[in-house]
């Protein structure tokens, strides 16, 4: 939900609410920031009848001159330095007034005579009984929370109630929300589900407790068997995932009739898919559907950004539902024929899954509400319609890609100015240079940054302790990933804040392998306010999380940090980690400034709301 306050003395304060996110832009009449401190933010809880000033993590140096990460300190006197601020800690469902008091004078004697700036906002429920509902794990085992809370241990090697507490921490409602969806189905409902990681054991309990109380489950399952040999270290090469999802299937006593189809063909694509359907009764209409970017695993549930969708709408749940059906047939190539035959199989899978249902032409002719978009599929229709979204966003395009750039991407975004549309990219790793295969001339490398109005964040943790921030980890480190520590999610958002904002969202990695080749399914989702603000908060949390760590990577490697927008000395890191004494930081919100953007992006939105 979009909230604004009353405008007080030259600060109006504008805020997104997303279901554990509240994302702030305060405007700002420059003539009235002379001498200004920061704000000292204070939340009132209504229902709780609670009321305090909200924890800070930058100090005065001058006041605090060595701090240390166990110091915990208030907004109240060590204030917050910005006009755009989030809080990560609201519960969902719940209605809060936030008060920005501005300060002047100096760290050690505080003028508090202005009057405080009040908003009411109400946070989105997390479990409702409409069309979307959304949920997001937390996504950065790579934290100083992590590091204090959990002193940087695999959650396995923690204690009780520790390992439980590190657990939730990291999936905070996604494994609980995936439970529930499986745990709705009554006697005589059926569950269609197709994965490419069935590795979660807990998960797979869940599917043998529906089995149990009388649910028809019904799973398509990779099983490739892409394995054999051995690696560099001499140890055997598993069949991934296909040997982990057997063990899984066995040690949770799933009967062969749970098993549709182990999905073998098509040896050098993956079964990409991570959805569930849900039909009702002996009729099994289809009604709802679980889908996202979740692997049922333990990094999928607890270590790498995730998403998980929960969907009430017959409609779709119909096509998931044909969708499956033609999956359950491991149709594609058998690997036995000629290339000829091979390449004919391809196709015909790839025309049936065409033929389940059409595709927008292009993203202006995306109807409202919710379309599901189906893979395997022939040519770069797809792809060129979803780098188009990105493209042509009028004001803000955010995206997340867990494995790099696709050239359609980069192509259009390159021609972008600096007055084109902000676009945020949250990147797995940074983008540079790929190595040319033995022989091959290398590519040329276009850098996208500030001049084509496009920022980068990566994936990235602090290996060593700066000032007050202590040592942090990662999820590969936690042992709870292998291949993606970081950003696994997929999904892209045109114009978030505005009055026709688009979300696409689902297992698809915005890749020419992800549309052409491999089993998956994206959502393209329009005019739902609801759905583009829980995950514009969430994407507005995890990249500016990431960019902190990606300037700091980019100055401690005294690497160019052209791409960031930012200067790398290090003289500017460390001003960053300290409060400014004077209210010289004002100063960083000059125009086209990337802060301030940041904050023309709340001021700019639709749909605004006093309450």
């Amino acid at each position: 939900m979009r909230f604004k306050s009353d405008r007080i003395q030259g600060f109006q304060v504008f805020a997104v609410s997303g279901t554990n996110t509240v994302s702030f832009g305060i405007d700002f009449d420059p003539a009235r920031i002379g001498g200004l401190m920061g704000f000292a933010v204070e939340r009132q809880d209504i229902k709780e009848n609670e009321r305090y000033y909200m924890y800070g993590f930058k100090v005065f140096e001058s006041i605090y001159p060595n701090p240390d990460p166990t110091l915990q300190v208030s907004t109240y006197d060590q204030p917050v330095q910005s006009f755009v601020w989030d809080d990560f800690t609201a519960k969902d469902g719940r209605e809060y007034v936030y008060y920005f008091h501005p300060l002047k004078g100096t760290p050690k004697n505080l003028d508090r005579s202005a009057p405080a700036i009040p908003i009411k906002v109400r946070t989105e429920k997390a479990f409702t009984d409409g069309t979307h509902d959304i949920f997001f794990n937390r996504g950065v085992a790579s934290s100083q929370a992590y590091a204090r809370n959990f002193n940087n241990k695999q959650p396995d090697k923690l204690p009780e109630p520790k390992r439980t507490q590190a657990l939730q921490w990291l999936s905070r409602d996604l494994d609980e929300a995936l439970k529930k969806f499986i745990d709705q189905a009554e006697p005589g409902d059926t569950l269609l589900g197709a994965f490419y990681e069935f590795r979660y054991a807990p998960a797979a309990q869940w599917f043998k407790a529906a089995i149990d109380r009388g649910v028809d489950v019904k799973l398509v399952l990779d099983a490739k068997k892409n394995g054999g040999g051995v690696d560099k270290k001499g140890k055997p090469i598993p069949n991934f995932p296909r040997d982990d999802n057997m063990k899984t299937v066995a040690d949770a006593q799933l009967p062969a009739s749970a098993i549709a189809c182990w999905r073998e063909k098509n040896k050098n694509e993956i079964a990409h898919n991570k959805f569930i359907v849900l039909l009702k009764g002996a009729a099994k209409a289809p009604v709802e559907v679980w889908t996202g970017s979740t692997n049922l695993s333990d990094g999928g549930i607890h270590g790498q950004t995730n998403v998980g969708h929960w969907i009430r709408d017959v409609a779709v749940a119909s096509h998931f539902r044909d969708y499956w059906t033609l999956l359950s047939g491991d149709p594609g190539k058998p690997g036995t024929g000629t290339p000829s035959e091979e390449k004919a199989a391809m196709n015909g899978l790839r025309s049936s899954v065409a033929a389940l249902l059409a595709t927008p032409a292009g993203w202006r002719t995306i109807p409202e509400g919710t379309t599901p978009v189906f893979s395997p599929r022939a040519g770069g229709g797809v792809l060129d319609m979803y780098s188009a979204v990105l493209d042509e966003s009028d004001a803000l395009g955010c995206i997340t890609l867990a494995f790099g750039i696709s050239a359609v991407f980069k192509d259009r975004l390159v021609k972008h100015a600096q007055t084109s549309p902000l676009t945020f990219l949250m990147l797995e790793k940074k983008d540079a240079p790929s190595k040319p295969r033995p022989g091959a001339a290398p590519k040329p490398f276009v850098a996208l940054g500030w001049r084509q109005n496009v920022y980068s964040a990566w994936g990235s943790y602090i290996e060593d302790p700066l000032y007050r921030w202590t040592r942090e980890t990662n999820a590969g480190a936690l042992k709870l990933n292998q291949h993606v520590s970081y950003i696994h999610s997929k999904f892209l958002l045109h114009d978030p804040l505005g009055a026709d904002p688009i979300v696409v969202t689902g297992s698809a990695n915005f890749s020419t392998a992800s549309t052409n080749d491999n089993d998956e399914n994206m959502l393209l989702i329009r005019g739902e306010a609801r759905v583009a603000d829980i995950y514009f908060t969430e994407f507005n949390r995890l990249f500016f999380h990431y960019y902190f760590r990606s300037v700091h990577e980019a100055i401690s490697h005294r690497k160019p940090a052209d791409t960031l927008g930012v200067a790398a000395t290090s003289s500017t890191e460390k001003a960053s980690l300290f409060l400014d004494e004077t209210d010289r930081w004002t100063g960083k919100y000059a125009a086209g400034s990337l802060k301030t953007k940041r904050v023309r992006m709340f001021t700019a939105m639709s749909g605004v709301a006093t309450i």
